[in-house]
């Protein structure tokens, strides 16, 4: 019974990994990830080993590099040719979007210039650098196009984000980008109502001083 049920493990590692030795690499393959050692990952790579390889969980490995916060792992997964740079997480979350808001901007220059997905539909690469107050990538984003009030599922935009969780700085940059002040989310929130749940002063004052430019011009 016992060899029998040894001989179906083996059958189902062949099946998935082709050869024992693939299957092997494949384990090699996630300790590397998950302890960040670029040099193992390049090296399996340069044998053949497929960078789009999901974890157990299903996870694709550049996501999965991101998500055990591996930075090294995820820029060379990014700088391989065959890497897809447009998977998601079951949350709809893409590579630049974690890369964005955990501050890997090394994996997010390269995403970018790989073409990754800037205004994807819900929640955009933006609105993760906004709340990460990554100034350098919103900057960056916004200079390739990025939909400045692109909205969440419920509304949310990356100026209110950034209100709540991000920076004076990248406030100012979302401000001076013409973000609209007048757009409230699913629960009648704007950026202002935002500003005021974070209670800095800064950042309120930023956003009120911006509405009131605009009513003067506009008499809104």
């Amino acid at each position: 019974m016992k060899t029998s049920a040894r001989r179906f493990g083996i059958g189902i590692l062949f099946l998935l990994f082709g050869t024992p030795a693939v299957a092997g690499s494949y384990e090699d393959f996630f300790v590397a990830v998950r302890q960040d050692n670029p040099a193992e990952v390049i090296a399996l790579l340069n044998k053949g080993f497929d960078p789009n390889t999901v974890n157990p969980n299903g996870v694709p490995a550049i996501l999965a590099a991101l998500q055990l916060n591996s930075p090294k792992v995820a820029k060379a997964l990014a700088l391989n040719p065959n890497t897809l740079v447009d998977v998601r997480t079951t949350k709809d979350e893409s590579p630049l979007m974690l890369s964005a808001i955990k501050g890997y901007n090394d994996v997010s220059w390269i995403l970018i210039q790989r073409d990754a997905d800037i205004n994807k539909p819900g929640w955009t690469p933006l609105h993760y650098a906004a709340t990460g107050g990554n100034l350098e990538i919103v900057n960056e984003l916004l200079a390739k196009h990025a939909y400045v009030d692109a909205e969440s599922p419920n509304g949310t935009t990356a100026l209110m984000m950034a209100a709540l969780y991000g920076s004076a700085d990248v406030v100012r940059a979302l401000l001076a980008a013409e973000a609209d002040l007048t757009v409230k989310n699913s629960l009648g929130l704007s950026a202002l109502d935002f500003a005021q749940k974070s209670e800095r002063k800064e950042i309120i004052e930023l956003i009120a001083s911006k509405m009131r430019v605009q009513r003067s011009k506009s008499g809104w």
